[in-house]
Order: C-alpha cells, then sequence, then structure tokens
C-alpha cells in the first residue's frame, strides 16, 4: 500500500463531538432497541449523544460511551456489562481504542504509522444503510472533511451461544447468541480498515480489525523475491508487506483503576515409566513489573479486579485471547505479543507517540517498559499479519480480519445465560443433566 504524502498539518488528541447516536428507547428502534425495566438502571456519564446501550437476547446490557479522535478513530469509553439478574452494571473498561496500525514493506522502502503518520482519522468514511444491516448510523463530525455518516451500531446472530442435551435424549437446552457491533470504516490511501467492536451476550468482548479496499498498484514492482505475482503472467508483481495492529486497554474492573495483572504458564510432563498419562501443572506469575510479553503455547494472561467479587466469592478478571498473528522483528515495539505498562496520559500510541510526553521521551510502547511497579497497568495489544498478495486479492480485496479477545473469567458465579431450570447446578451438575 502505497500512502500519499500528508500536506495537512498533524493535530493529535482532538476529540470531537458527534451527532446523536442510539442509547434511549426513544431513540432506538427495530433489532437496536433497548429492553427497558423500572426503575431505570445508572447509565455511564455521557450524554445521550454519545451513549451506546444494547440488551441482548438472555438479558445482558451494554452499556458505553463513545468519541472520535482524528489519531485514533472511534475510542469507546466507561464499557459496562450487566448480565440477567445483576443489580447493577459491572464496569470493565474504563477506555479502549486503537493505538497504531504500523505498515511496513518487505523490501525496506516503505514503512508507515497509519494513524499518526496517514492521516486515518481523517480518512473516515460515509457508510450506506446496507453496510449497517439493521442498525443505526450516526453522523460524526471530522475537521476538514465535516460531517461524516460514519458510524454503525447493530446487532448481528453468531449461532449457539451454548448446547447441552440430557443423557436420556429427552432434554436438550440451547440458546442462539446475538452481538452487539460497533465499527467504523477509515480510508488510508488504497487500503479501507474496518475497526470493529463486537460485544456478546455472555460477556465477552472482541476487537478486530479488518483491512480491505485495494492493493497498491504503485507497488507492483517485487521482481526482488519479496513479492507475488498478480495479474497475466509474471509481470506485476506486488509487494508483501505487514501489517502490525495494536490496541491500548484501560480496564477498570468494578471501577478501580487498581487492575492486578496475572500471567499463567502450564508445563506438560511426560508419562511416568511405571505408567499413567502425561501429567499438566499450572502456575500462575503475578506480574508487578511492567511487561513485555510474549506468547508462547499454554500462556495466557488474565487482569483481575482490585476489589469486584463474583457470588461465589471468587475474584472478576478478564482473560486477554490472542488471534491468530505473526510477530514482526524489524522494530522493537513489533517483537511482542502484548504489554503493560504504568498508565501515562501522554503514552497514547504504540509507535510513533505524537503527544509530549517531554524532551527526549521514547515514543513506542517497548521503550516505555522500564521496570517500573504496576499500580494502574494501560495493555497494549499487538496482532501482526504478514500479507504476501494473491490473485484473489483483486479487485476489490477480499476482507483479513486481526484481533483478539477479552473473555470474562469468574465475572459471574455461572453462565450468564443459564437457562432457569439449571441454575441450582451451581458446583454440583447433576449426572448428565
Amino acid at each position: 500500500m502505497s500512502h500519499p504524502i500528508l500536506v495537512r498539518a498533524r493535530r493529535h488528541g482532538a476529540v470531537l463531538a458527534a451527532a446523536a447516536l442510539l442509547g434511549t428507547a426513544a431513540a432506538a428502534a427495530g433489532p437496536m432497541g433497548s429492553a427497558t425495566a423500572a426503575p431505570a438502571p445508572p447509565r455511564p456519564d455521557c450524554s445521550a449523544a454519545y451513549r451506546l446501550e444494547q440488551t441482548l437476547d438472555g438479558g445482558t446490557t451494554w452499556r458505553m460511551c463513545w468519541r472520535y479522535d482524528t489519531d485514533s478513530g472511534l475510542v469507546l469509553d466507561k464499557v459496562t456489562y450487566q448480565p440477567k439478574g445483576a443489580s447493577a452494571p459491572i464496569r470493565v473498561l474504563n477506555s479502549a481504542k486503537l493505538a497504531q496500525i504500523h505498515v511496513p514493506y518487505d523490501d525496506g522502502n516503505a514503512e508507515y504509522d497509519d494513524l499518526t503518520g496517514a492521516g486515518f482519522g481523517w480518512g473516515l468514511q460515509n457508510l450506506k444503510p446496507a453496510e449497517c444491516p439493521g442498525g443505526t448510523i450516526t453522523t460524526v463530525k471530522v475537521p476538514e472533511l465535516g460531517n461524516v455518516n460514519g458510524l454503525c451500531t447493530t446487532t448481528r446472530a453468531r449461532g449457539h451461544a451454548y448446547r447441552m442435551a440430557n443423557d436420556e435424549g429427552t432434554k436438550v437446552w440451547q440458546a442462539q447468541g446475538k452481538d452487539l457491533l460497533v465499527y467504523t470504516v477509515n480510508k488510508v490511501a488504497w487500503y479501507e480498515y474496518i475497526t470493529e467492536w463486537r460485544f456478546s451476550s455472555d460477556g465477552t468482548i472482541a476487537a478486530n480489525v479488518g483491512a480491505t479496499g485495494s492493493l497498491s498498484p504503485g507497488d507492483y514492482n517485487a521482481t526482488d523475491g519479496r513479492g507475488w505475482p498478480i495479474g497475466h503472467g509474471a509481470r506485476s508483481y506486488a509487494t508483501s508487506h505487514a501489517h502490525n495492529v495494536f490496541w491500548r486497554l484501560d480496564f477498570g474492573l468494578d471501577g478501580s483503576v487498581k487492575d492486578r495483572i496475572e500471567q499463567y504458564d502450564s508445563k506438560v510432563t511426560a508419562p511416568a515409566a511405571g505408567g499413567g498419562g502425561p501429567s499438566v501443572k499450572t502456575t500462575r506469575t503475578p506480574v508487578t513489573k511492567e511487561l513485555a510479553g510474549d506468547a508462547k503455547n499454554m500462556r495466557w494472561w488474565r487482569v483481575v479486579s482490585a476489589n469486584g467479587k463474583n457470588k461465589d466469592g471468587h475474584a472478576r478478571s478478564y482473560e486477554i485471547v490472542p488471534g491468530p498473528s505473526n510477530t514482526h522483528a524489524g522494530r522493537g515495539f513489533t517483537k511482542h505479543d502484548i504489554y503493560f505498562t504504568q498508565t501515562r496520559a501522554c503514552e497514547q500510541f504504540a509507535s510513533n507517540n505524537i503527544l509530549n510526553c517531554g524532551r527526549n521521551a521514547p515514543d513506542s510502547v517497548d521503550k516505555w517498559v522500564n521496570g517500573e511497579t504496576l499500580t494502574d497497568p494501560a495493555v497494549w495489544v499487538n496482532i501482526g499479519f504478514h500479507h504476501i498478495a494473491r490473485d484473489e486479492d483483486q479487485q476489490p480485496m477480499p476482507v483479513h480480519w486481526q484481533g483478539f479477545q477479552l473473555a470474562p473469567r469468574d465475572v459471574t458465579a455461572m453462565n450468564p445465560l443459564t437457562p432457569d431450570d439449571l441454575a441450582n447446578q451451581n458446583g454440583a451438575p447433576n449426572q448428565g443433566s
């Protein structure tokens, strides 16, 4: 992808207002309608124009605030999750956003930071109703562009939420899940990025970026073994490149910023000579200092609430579940899969951080990991994709997705979608149900 030289002055931190969006029963219609109850539960502390609220099948309600930033694009704040039967919303995230899309080309001749160096925020696209099926498109005011009908909120079926049959085959418990989707499309030269946040009825959050649009015709020049032939014969070689997508998450589980980070590693030991099967031991390691973490087989991380517990007395947490990734070793900030840093207001972008952190301050996330104690952790997730083009990438290019999930771990005492006739089986399931 060739990026045009930008002549506009670089701006940062511009938080923009936008037109009214779904958030109240009066504003919603059809599948985006929000179930209401009396008395009304607490709402996020933002005005109705910037509020998202959706009750999904099964009784789960998601609430959050939104804003638009000319560098990060869509930002979600004050994200809460309220499963069926909960007396109040549970705060999950204080804020969540993209933190960089870094695009280096295999031949070393081009390298871009699409958020802070290539005009990502100004590339917000107008969406047609067909691009937001069953949902609501909201107008966003973008400097130098004006009003853009660029924010979609809708719901979408995701298949089985669960299925369980009793041993006699006389009873089947099953439910079909539905997600709340919030997304925008931003155009940077030949590429178009779909920034998608997905909120499920079981409490899971998924963050995804989909790249589509077109391969750059200006980069059909890879005759040095660093590309793939596109079109007739072996003349046009599209240069291979990487998409290193970063997200920044500011957790606030149960309203506190003093969340704890824990790393878990499992080790498999071969069977003993006398027989038996292989054994597995899982070790918990508290992450008390800033960390540049590497994903490994049977390794995972979770963010643990400082003060919130479920009805079983277990600490609430969210597990970070990375999707498929190809880590790019060319830069320090792309070498690791996850970073935990002490929160600094000026540290907002994983590379080419354009905010003022002081004279000679480093401008990438890897250099912010310097041994500080984590009392208010920021979480940075890096998912990489090595794009070696193919004939099917033209024309237009099918969407290729990169992302991760945040899975609730002990947020509720049981599956939040448990049917009423199984609610008494917490910790003691009936044999065969």
